[in-house]
């Protein structure tokens, strides 16, 4: 199996993700920069990690959804492949048009850190079908713009859909109804403010992380 994490200019989860996912999978993972116009052959996963990118400044992912290697993540997702945007990467996904919705500043206006417990809503996506009956997990959130918005109509929509796949116990920064990670109507591309790389081993306080990249490559 074969997986690839994008990099762009500030990204600095792109390490996390990929020592996770190989721990988690033993998967193989190459880390593709954000300027590449093709991807590799035979991918199953493309993560699009957290942290930072260019342009945020002005709207967090606004011009990282531009970069020449979100052609090929676009094509790729519509081949069916799976994706996956964590924080950052969420963001990414909202501006670049592949997923509904946007992300707001916390409604504390605030930064947040810490751990956070999670509903899973929907556990019969191939991300989240290896928690099988397990409900609640934790991960860890570390964002100023995780703040999920979309209209009445939207919401309501993906809700009724199944496309809210995880879901804050405790909402740290003002999500709509909660929604800490929706997918797209399709089913193959999960944006998630929380870090699922952060939390792939016990000894960072938590291994309910690497259920959804062992979920998503077994599903391939």
């Amino acid at each position: 199996m074969k997986s690839a994490v994008v990099v762009f200019p500030g990204s600095n989860c792109d390490r996390d993700c990929k020592v996770a996912i190989e721990r988690s999978t033993g998967a193989q993972v190459d880390l593709i920069w954000h300027a590449e116009t093709e991807l590799p052959q035979g991918i199953d996963l493309i993560v699009l990690p957290g942290g930072f990118a260019y342009g945020d400044y002005l709207r967090c992912g606004a011009m990282a959804a531009h970069s020449p290697v979100m052609g090929a993540v676009k094509a790729a997702a519509d081949r069916g492949v799976a994706v996956v945007g964590i924080c950052n990467g969420f963001q990414v996904l909202c501006e670049a048009g592949m997923l509904p919705g946007a992300l707001l500043r916390n409604a504390s206006l605030k930064y947040v850190c810490k751990p956070v417990m999670l509903e899973v809503a929907n556990a019969q996506t191939r991300f989240t079908a290896g928690y099988q009956d397990r409900r609640e997990v934790k991960m860890t959130v570390g964002n100023g713009e995780g703040n999920y918005y979309a209209d009445e109509a939207t919401l309501d929509r993906v809700e009724g859909e199944g496309q809210v796949v995880f879901r804050y116990r405790d909402n740290p920064n003002g999500s709509a109804r909660d929604i800490a990670g929706v997918v797209n109507a399709r089913g193959n591309v999960l944006g998630m403010m929380p870090h699922p790389d952060r939390a792939f081993e016990p000894e960072l306080g938590s291994s309910d992380g690497a259920l959804l990249f062992q979920s998503v490559l077994k599903s391939a």
